[in-house]
């Protein structure tokens, strides 16, 4: 698991090192959690180690499955399909927002972002680290606090997913053509087709993933 800055409190610590392990593949969905062994190995005690697991309980990444205890959620059809129609839904309102209030500057850095994913087609885990970045920045556009609050507590409901739907033949090279045209709707301060765009990314990223056998081995929230 990757360390994260030890002075913080325990219970926060053992948080952010559960999430990276989920964000990473490292912890994949179906997996129990032992308290004692996962204790030893993030070096925390019990207790906020407890609390860690409860935090990541109540925002869906983990599951009490009965006999079992707490496993790493396992998303089903239905759960895909709502987590997708959630994305539509709070990105669509991002890229509305965006039209309205980004500034100049943060058109500018978006379309940088985007532009660096030419020379990364080749390689799916770099784009979709890249494509993380762009929808971050949108989100940031948006300039609507809560907003953001909501969209980066549904990615972290993303890593559940598994490997990134940019390993499909054809969806890398399709969604950067889809963020070449989300930014120029933006620039023009078209909120009706920039929320338009947005949504059919979305739907088109559904589609990919319907078609990938899910398989929660890598991280991707395109």
């Amino acid at each position: 698991m990757q360390k994260d800055d030890s002075n913080l409190p325990r219970n926060v610590y053992a948080y952010n090192r559960l999430l990276n392990a989920i964000k990473e593949g490292e912890l994949q969905p179906g997996t129990r959690l032992r308290e004692v062994s996962l204790a030893k190995k993030i070096g925390v005690s019990r207790t906020p180690l407890r609390e860690a697991l409860s935090r990541l309980e109540s925002e869906g990444l983990l599951t009490n499955d009965g006999n079992r205890g707490l496993i790493i959620t396992q998303l089903d059809h239905n759960m895909v399909t709502e987590l997708y129609q959630m994305r539509e839904v709070l990105e669509g309102t991002a890229a509305r927002l965006a039209a309205r209030h980004a500034s100049d500057i943060e058109m500018q850095i978006l379309r940088d972002i985007a532009e660096r994913e030419e020379n990364y087609l080749d390689d799916y885990e770099k784009l979709a680290s890249n494509n993380r970045t762009f929808h971050d920045m949108l989100y940031r556009c948006a300039h609507n606090r809560y907003l953001l609050k909501s969209l980066n507590s549904l990615h972290e409901s993303m890593f559940l997913l598994g490997k990134t739907t940019l390993a499909v033949p054809g969806r890398g090279e399709a969604s950067h053509r889809e963020h070449i045209e989300l930014i120029e709707a933006l620039e023009k301060r078209d909120a009706d087709a920039a929320e338009k765009i947005i949504r059919e990314h979305i739907r088109a990223a559904y589609r990919a993933r319907l078609s990938m056998k899910i398989e929660p081995d890598a991280e991707g929230t395109a």
